[in-house]
């Protein structure tokens, strides 16, 4: 991976959990001061509440990404270590779709003259864990990938010994 896309990359990053930690401050702001009254027309104290669970989901990703390139640069993406950052997106993935479900259970409340809009937004979080269950498949391809590396290692040091 070459420097200009780590930088890119990292950038992108870091603006992303930046912003997240600012939505994050000014929704609990809102909450605790109360000023910002609802009207009534839709539960915004629980809309609220999961977006700044949502926003969680997205900060973990994030780091988890970060350490993963961090990692790439650094030659070491293929080892047992690279699981745990791997697993966390994974998590993170199907924390924001359980997220958008239960925004989806929120919102269904006010869309029966339209029960569509509540299929299509499940139908999003159904999409969300596929996100998720593709991941799952190139953690799988890792797995593959550090099993053939200690497998190479340890064919280098058995012909090693032999010369």
């Amino acid at each position: 991976m070459g420097k200009l896309a780590v930088h890119a990359l990292r950038a992108v990053l870091g603006v992303v959990l930046a912003g997240t930690v600012l939505v994050q401050a000014m929704m609990v702001w809102v909450l605790v001061s109360g000023s910002d009254p609802e009207d009534g027309k839709l539960p915004l104290t629980a809309l609220r509440l999961i977006t700044l669970a949502g926003m969680v989901s997205v900060q973990v990703a994030v780091v988890c990404v970060w350490r993963l390139v961090t990692m790439v640069r650094r030659g070491t993406v293929f080892s047992h270590a690279a699981f745990r950052y791997v697993d966390g997106v994974i998590g993170a993935i199907v924390a924001a779709a359980l997220v958008w479900f239960a925004v989806t259970a929120v919102n269904a409340p006010g869309q029966r003259d339209d029960p569509g809009v509540t299929v299509i937004m499940a139908g999003i979080g159904l999409a969300i864990l596929g996100v998720a269950l593709i991941v799952l498949v190139l953690r799988m391809l890792l797995a593959q990938a550090v099993a053939r590396d200690v497998e190479a290692a340890q064919m280098q040091a058995e012909l090693d010994e032999v010369i």
